[in-house]
């Protein structure tokens, strides 16, 4: 008698209902951070973008694990531009409270720049 394993059937991926692409998350936190925190909070936020604009379009390839992967480096990316947003929150906050003036700031550097010429 040989003995031989039993086979079983291949793992499948799991294929339960849709995934989250954080699409608008992204855009709004992306257009957030324009106005909070500048170029620095901006460019995670595309980044963000991209991956969630690449969710739907994996799923509808049949690449279930490719759209997973892309859900969740689309909700990283979300999460790292709202934390660099809120931090420029707080910085802008901060500098308020301590009485820095931009304005006052660009009109000195346009100045500076007036009397070089």
């Amino acid at each position: 008698m040989s003995s031989t394993p039993p086979s079983f059937p291949p793992e499948q991926a799991q294929a339960y209902g849709p995934l989250p692409n954080y699409l608008i998350w992204a855009i709004l936190i992306t257009i957030a951070s324009l106005c909070l925190c500048c170029i620095v909070g901006t460019i995670p936020g595309v980044v963000a973008i991209v991956f969630a604009s690449q969710v739907n379009s994996k799923l509808s390839a049949g690449d279930r694990a490719g759209a997973e992967h892309a859900s969740k480096q689309a909700k990283l990316w979300c999460q790292i531009t709202t934390g660099l947003c809120v931090l420029g929150l707080l910085i802008n906050i901060g500098l308020r409270i301590a009485g820095y003036d931009s304005t006052q700031y660009w009109k000195q550097w346009a100045e500076q720049m007036e009397q070089r010429r």
